[in-house]
Parts: structure tokens; sequence; C-alpha cells
């Protein structure tokens, strides 16, 4: 008996069942895959999803397993790598907006705030879950909007509202598994 999954998981890929069974919609509290999973969404926009996990372990190969301090000390060089680099998206923009997230994020910590802390608590703690009236998966919301006006500020790149509610989707803020599927009520 197969399982019923969310309509865009693509049952042809391993790599995108496996992501879907066990990582999407499941409340994420690891700062490393917390930022990660932000800048993985960013290096989607134009793209899809898909091929973002596809190259997800080149990703993290390329930027140093996701070590924020490494990565905020890129310089020419290891910029010059990573465009070269034919695992990940070599696009200039979405390379930088790492660089620069990884800075705005140590300053986070410095402030004493986690991603884990930040995020949760937009929530009081507990994953908000889709309505069952509502059948329509939303592409942003008022919390994305909100989150998404706030890393701005505090100097994050590729953090738009649609990028963000994915993200909210990828760790677990946001329950949006599809109604029909095993995920939904499975405590995701």
């Amino acid at each position: 008996m197969t399982e019923t999954r969310c309509s865009w998981a693509n049952p042809a890929n391993p790599l995108y069942l496996a992501y879907h069974d066990h990582e999407w919609g499941v409340p994420c509290h690891d700062e490393v895959r917390l930022f990660e999973m932000l800048n993985l969404e960013g290096a989607q926009a134009g793209l899809s999803w898909e091929t973002i996990l596809n190259k997800r372990e080149n990703y993290r190969a390329a930027f140093d397993g996701w070590d924020a301090h490494a990565i905020a000390a890129y310089g020419e060089d290891k910029i010059a790598q990573l465009l070269a680099n034919p695992g990940i998206v070599r696009n200039k923009l979405k390379v930088n907006a790492a660089i620069t997230n990884a800075r705005a994020y140590l300053r986070m910590r410095e402030e004493g705030l986690t991603l884990d802390k930040y995020l949760w608590d937009h929530v009081g703690g507990q994953p908000l879950v889709r309505r069952p009236d509502d059948h329509t998966r939303p592409t942003t919301t008022d919390l994305s909007d909100r989150i998404s006006r706030d890393l701005s500020k505090r100097g994050f790149k590729f953090v738009g509202s649609t990028i963000i509610y994915a993200y909210l989707q990828g760790v677990g803020v946001v329950n949006d598994h599809d109604h029909a599927c095993f995920r939904r009520g499975a405590g995701a």
C-alpha cells in the first residue's frame, strides 16, 4: 500500500520523497539546519525546490557545512571558487547573499537571539496548522510578511515573503501538508 503524499512530492525522486516524509513540515530546532534552509530557500528563488534539493549535499560541502563563522569570512577567492562550482547554483547574487546572511545571523547571535527562538517565538512555540476548510496553499501570509520585513531590516538577503513562507513550511513552523497526506496528522 502506498502512502498518500502532498501533490507536490515527486514520486520519481527518492530525495524528494525523503524530504517530504521526514523534513518538510517537521518542527526544526537545529540552528545549523535552520540557517541552511534559510539560505537554500533563497537559492531556490526563480528555480524549483527539487533543483536545490538535488544539489543540497553539494551546497553543504561548498559552504563548509553551513558554518556561519566560516561563511562570514569568505573573501573574493572563495567567492570565485563557489561561482565555478557546478554542484551549486552559480549565481553571484545568491552566493553573496549566503555570505551576507551569515554575517547578519552572527549579529543576531551576538544579540543573544537564535533562529530557533526567533522563529518559534512568532508562533508561540507551536506549529501553525492550515485550517481543515482551507484547501489552497498560500504563497505568503501575514506571518511571512512580518518575518520577511524584519529579516530584511536585520540585513538578510533573499528573504522575500514568498521565500520566507516556503522556509516556514520547510522547517515546520507551518504545517501545510495536504489534508489527505499521511504526514498531515502525524505530528509533522
